[in-house]
């Protein structure tokens, strides 16, 4: 036997909206490819709905670049380091964050000066062939 419990809707989950809210969570629960299958079903039903999901998904931030995310979330999770109770693990774990940060800022400034050795290089080589045909060109009405 099954008790009424058991299929009570979730507090906060009642009234004409708690449908919403239950397919909002049952969506978040699926992931962005969820969202977005059903922004498309909303247009292929009746247009305004899928512009609605559309609005709402960019407003609810559900369409950042999955890049922003992570450095959003890395960042907040940096800042939101709470005490543990233990002094000597708070001060490990806040030395290895700052060790990883500086790790991440060191690796991101070698990966921009690869970026401008090798731009430097094809530029180089760029400048070194124009010269060549410049000489190549010229060579012809001297002789």
């Amino acid at each position: 036997m099954t008790t009424y419990a058991q299929y009570a809707p979730q507090t906060g989950q009642t009234g004409p909206l708690g449908w919403l809210r239950r397919a909002e969570s049952w969506l978040d629960a699926r992931g962005r490819g969820a969202w977005i299958a059903a922004m498309v079903l909303g247009f292929v039903l009746f247009w305004p709905i899928g512009l609605a999901l559309l609005f709402y998904m960019i407003w609810s931030n559900r369409m950042t670049c999955r890049k922003s995310d992570r450095s959003r979330r890395w960042s907040h999770s940096v800042q939101m380091t709470r005490s543990s109770g233990n002094s000597a693990f708070d001060a490990y774990r806040d030395e290895t964050l700052r060790r990883l940060q500086e790790e991440q800022e060191n690796f991101e400034a070698f990966l921009k000066r690869l970026r401008q050795a090798k731009d430097k290089a094809e530029f180089d080589q760029f400048m070194e062939e124009r010269a060549q045909k410049a000489r190549e060109d010229a060579a012809p009405q001297e002789g």
